[in-house]
C-alpha cells in the first residue's frame, strides 16, 4: 500500500479535512477518503504516516460493526468491492482506495466535538494543574495526572476545520445546537464509549478520552458519523501499564506529539502553521503506534494488500 497524500476521483468533491477527502457519491451518500495525512495540536503536517488512513478506516469500520445495536451510524460500506459495484466510475482507483475508503450516509454536520474523558490527561490535565478547572468548570482538588475520572467527564468543544477547537460547556453546547440534541449528542457519547471503553480493556487497552462527531440523516435522525475510537480520535493506554501521576505512553500519535512539543521548547516552533519537517524515525514510530492499536483492538492484522 503507498502512501497518499491527497486523492483525486472522478466524483464531485464536496470537501477535504484534516485528514479526509470527501466526494459526493449521490443518493444521500459520501464516499470519505482516509488519506495518510496527520496532524497535531490542530496543524496538518506536510509528510505523510504510512498506513495511517487504512488503520484509521479499518478500525472504525470495525467499531461500527462493534456498535450498530448501540447507537446508529453512517456507515454503508468499506469493502472495496461492495463501493465499487455502487460506485463503478472508480475501478480505475481500486488500488489506491482499497483498505482506506468509506460509503457512507449523508448528514447535516453537528458543529461539536463530542469529548468523553475517562481519565485526566492532555489539555484537560493542563488545564487542571494550572486553575483546577475543565473548560472553565470546577473540578475536585487534589487529582494527580492520568487519574481515573469518575464518572467519566462529557467535554464538549466547538469543531474547527482549521485552527484549534475550544472547548466549551455543556450549557453552551444547548445554546449552540439546542437543548434536546445537546441531550441527545451526550446520551449517544457516554453509550459509545461505555461499550467501546469495555471492549478495549478486555484487549488490555484503556481508552483514555476520545472525541465523536455526529450528524443529522435526511430521515432526521442523529447518527455517529465521521471515525469511532481510533488512534487519531483517542488516547489509548496500556492497561498493565497504568500508573497515576505521570503521563502514560500511548498508543497514537504520541512519538508526534513528544517530537512536537521538543520543538515548541527549544523555541524551533511556534505551535501554528506551518510545521516543522519530521524526521524519519518519527515518521516510521508513529506508523508502528497506529498498527499496534489496530492489532490490539481487533485481534487481526490490517489489511494492506
Amino acid at each position: 500500500m503507498s502512501t497518499m497524500l491527497s486523492s483525486d476521483l472522478p466524483l464531485p468533491k464536496i470537501g477535504r479535512g484534516k485528514v479526509r477527502d470527501i466526494y459526493d457519491a449521490g443518493d444521500d451518500r459520501l464516499l470519505l477518503v482516509t488519506t495518510d495525512r496527520i496532524s497535531a495540536f490542530d496543524v496538518v503536517m506536510t509528510e505523510t504516516i504510512p498506513f495511517k488512513g487504512a488503520v484509521l478506516t479499518q478500525l472504525s469500520a470495525w467499531w461500527f460493526g462493534q456498535l450498530g445495536g448501540v447507537v446508529p451510524h453512517h456507515m454503508i460500506s468499506a469493502d472495496i468491492d461492495a463501493i465499487i459495484e455502487a460506485l463503478p466510475q472508480l475501478g480505475a482507483q481500486r488500488a489506491a482506495l482499497a483498505g482506506r475508503t468509506m460509503l457512507c450516509r449523508r448528514t447535516t454536520v453537528f458543529p461539536i466535538e463530542c469529548v468523553i474523558r475517562g481519565y485526566l490527561t492532555g489539555s484537560a490535565w493542563k488545564e487542571y494543574a494550572a486553575s483546577g478547572t475543565l473548560a472553565g468548570e470546577q473540578l475536585p482538588a487534589g487529582l494527580l495526572e492520568s487519574a481515573k475520572l469518575e464518572p467519566w467527564i462529557f467535554s464538549p468543544a466547538t469543531k474547527a476545520e482549521t485552527g484549534h477547537d475550544e472547548n466549551i460547556t455543556v450549557a453552551r453546547m444547548a445554546e449552540l445546537i439546542g437543548e434536546e440534541a445537546s441531550y441527545t449528542l451526550e446520551s449517544m457519547s457516554r453509550a459509545v464509549y461505555t461499550q467501546g471503553e469495555a471492549i478495549a480493556r478486555e484487549q488490555g487497552i484503556i481508552i483514555a478520552d476520545t472525541k465523536f462527531e455526529f450528524g443529522r440523516d435526511a430521515e432526521g435522525r442523529i447518527i455517529l458519523i465521521d471515525e469511532v475510537m481510533t488512534p487519531d480520535s483517542s488516547r489509548f493506554w496500556a492497561a498493565a501499564d497504568y500508573q497515576p501521576g505521570r503521563s502514560q505512553p500511548s498508543f497514537d500519535k504520541q512519538p508526534l506529539r513528544d517530537y512536537l512539543d521538543a520543538e515548541r521548547r527549544a523555541g524551533r516552533w511556534n505551535g501554528e502553521a506551518p510545521p516543522p519537517a519530521l524526521p524519519d524515525s518519527v515518521l516510521q514510530a508513529t506508523s508502528l503506534r497506529y498498527r499496534d492499536a489496530f492489532r490490539r483492538l481487533t485481534g487481526a492484522e490490517l489489511a494492506i494488500d
